[in-house]
């Protein structure tokens, strides 16, 4: 892969997820795309969006809305469905994410550099891409995308949580916690959740074989 310097490039993309691990819900995945770079001094604190608290998340959020009003970011936030992830696997989910949420950049890939987190790569028609691991610490634009898909995730984990309150989704956003394991046990395994993340439920009435951790996973999960 070329070697790119970032001042090389007038515009940045920012790629991140949210939702990899979790139990139920959808994968949520952001492209962030930076009109003019120096836009980025405004964001100079902005960390990975795992290592923010709740309410610094939804303020920083709020603050990078300010400035897509403002006409200097634009942002795209795709979901992809729990029977999709049954289905296809999250290998696929997360490459057909990619490409869903670049795709309105396309027209601004010569002169723009897309940055993506962990193991994402951008489709081969954007000719400058650079994958950085722990990229959600080390750059801003991929921290940003990192606020905007977390954010965007939990928000739509709470409208579920309305439809599906058994379950507690408004606390533990799916994530495998205790309480979760121990709400599939009580009401079996919903509409929403990914089923083969359940591997281990061989159906929803073998609820004695429901593995009940002894503690909440790392919030550094995503």
């Amino acid at each position: 892969m070329r070697k790119y310097k970032k001042l090389q490039f007038k515009c940045l993309i920012g790629v991140d997820e949210a939702g990899r691990g979790p139990l139920a819900g959808p994968l949520s995945l952001c492209a962030l795309f930076v009109k003019n770079v120096q836009t980025l001094e405004w964001f100079v604190d902005i960390k990975d969006s795992k290592k923010l608290s709740e309410k610094k998340r939804e303020w920083w959020f709020t603050k990078i809305k300010e400035a897509e009003a403002e006409g200097l970011l634009r942002a795209e936030v795709v979901f992809t469905d729990n029977k999709t992830i049954d289905e296809k696997g999250m290998g696929y989910c997360l490459k057909e994410s990619v490409a869903r949420a670049l795709a309105p950049f396309v027209g601004e890939k010569e002169k723009t550099l897309v940055l993506l987190d962990g193991s994402l790569y951008a489709p081969r028609e954007f000719p400058h891409q650079k994958t950085i691991i722990r990229g959600d610490e080390k750059e801003r634009s991929i921290a940003m995308a990192s606020v905007l898909a977390k954010v965007t995730r939990d928000r739509e984990m709470c409208r579920l949580a309305k439809e599906y309150p058994e379950y507690g989704f408004e606390a533990h956003k799916g994530y495998g916690t205790k309480g979760h394991y121990l709400a599939i046990k009580a009401h079996g395994v919903s509409a929403v959740h990914r089923k083969s993340f359940l591997q281990r439920i061989s159906n929803s009435n073998s609820n004695d074989q429901i593995p009940i951790p002894n503690q909440t996973p790392s919030k550094k999960l995503k």
